[in-house]
């Protein structure tokens, strides 16, 4: 790929990383991306994971800086993930190419009218606990995040505030946790099936983890009100792209 090809997949990645720590939907913006660069839809859905990655590694360490380290229920609804996340990978590897495009616009376009039309959440507070029903819709994110990821962040934002009652900045620092755990066993799928371009996704890569540190770093200190500007934000910007292309 190209030095100006590289430069745009780094940008793109400072841009998504901020998206995806801050509210959700940074893979929307770049897998199309990846693919108007060149990459074979299933080598840009594995390279994206190299992106994400980092950015939800860099993330969850500003974020325990930050002081949110009350995290264990976390790691065990992301371990819920992971079965759903193996299964999801490989399922999203055999989907032929056009197949794979056209699923992905209609996430695209799910995604912008999730976000111009979200469902109300209410309360925060004190966190839910944890039961088997809950584990399920985890185990459910995790095989849609294997599959595709683009807009998983949104899945998380309703969830874990709606279902589990936490405040806005607690759930994107569980969601980059849940997200940095359940992504290590879906990159390696795509690694092991030789479904990714190291150059790209580590040009990505640079991009979403300055990007997702500084998301946190605007998160923790923006609080919620930052949190829902940005979603408003992402909302007009893609809706406005969508009509554009």
């Amino acid at each position: 790929m190209s030095a100006p090809a590289l430069l745009v997949a780094g940008a793109a990645g400072v841009l998504a990383g901020m998206l995806n720590v801050m509210a959700g939907g940074g893979s929307l913006l770049t897998l199309p991306i990846l693919i108007f660069l060149g990459l074979p839809a299933p080598v840009a859905n594995g390279t994206n994971r190299l992106g994400i990655l980092v950015q939800n590694i860099v993330a969850t360490i500003r974020f325990r800086r930050s002081g949110y380290r009350d995290v264990r229920a976390g790691v065990y609804l992301a371990l819920a993930t992971l079965p759903g996340a193996v299964a999801g990978a490989y399922l999203s590897i055999d989907v032929p190419e056009q197949w794979f495009r056209r699923i992905l616009a209609i996430i695209i376009v799910a995604g912008v009218a999730a976000m111009l039309f979200p469902p109300r959440v209410r309360g925060s507070g004190p966190p839910r606990r944890a039961g088997v029903g809950i584990y399920l819709v985890f185990l459910g994110i995790g095989f849609y995040g294997g599959f595709i990821q683009a807009g998983v962040g949104m899945i998380f934002l309703f969830v874990l505030h709606q279902l589990m009652h936490l405040d806005l900045v607690r759930v994107n620092a569980w969601k980059v946790l849940i997200v940095g755990i359940y992504i290590i066993p879906a990159f390696g799928v795509f690694v092991l099936t030789d479904h990714v371009d190291w150059v790209t996704g580590a040009a990505l890569a640079a991009g979403t983890g300055a990007g997702g540190w500084l998301g946190a770093r605007l998160t923790v200190r923006g609080g919620e009100r930052w949190i829902r500007g940005v979603v408003v934000s992402v909302l007009l910007a893609m809706a406005v792209r969508l009509v554009l292309s």
